[in-house]
């Protein structure tokens, strides 16, 4: 667990626990047009729980973070298999962004990654949300390619990676 202190006052940063999918779900449907089932959430916590984050202010989920190992071709032009995390979701209920709650929360992800000796982390993300590209940016992503059509929407989203050198 991860007590972080802000301006705004303290989140803290910690595992999920399965008592804790129905917040998750909750903010995922409050803040995402992407919502997934039940099995879903369970089956990525079971996977890879030490990957699968919450934020609470005051005992209360506010946002998370799920990820999952994958392998395959690198995102880096890399010749071979590679081990990667990939960025499922992620999200920040609209009254509590802009604390550093979404940055921490990818940050805690790549050190999650980073033990799980991956060779990268990539995500997708909405090319018209330009404040999670910067967020992504400032971390050391970099935008790999453009899939286009990616949501069901229609809108086109970025595949965004950052390598992990060791």
């Amino acid at each position: 667990m991860q007590i972080v202190s802000t301006s705004a006052g303290n989140y803290i940063i910690r595992n999920c626990k399965n008592d804790d999918l129905p917040s998750v779900i909750n903010v995922n449907v409050k803040t995402l047009p992407e919502n997934y089932s039940n099995y879903f959430y369970e089956t990525l916590l079971a996977e890879l729980p030490e990957a699968f984050l919450i934020a609470e202010i005051s005992c209360n989920c506010v946002g998370y973070i799920m990820c999952t190992l994958e392998y395959g071709f690198s995102n880096f032009k890399k010749l071979g298999f590679r081990k990667k995390g990939h960025v499922v979701s992620i999200a920040v209920l609209k009254d509590h962004r802009n604390l550093g709650i979404g940055t921490t929360l990818v940050s805690e992800a790549i050190v999650s990654m980073k033990l799980k000796k991956c060779d990268e982390l990539y995500l997708e993300v909405r090319c018209s949300n330009t404040q999670a590209v910067k967020l992504y940016e400032r971390l050391g992503f970099v935008v790999k390619h453009l899939l286009k059509t990616y949501y069901k929407d229609g809108e086109n989203a970025y595949l965004m990676a950052v390598e992990f050198n060791y």
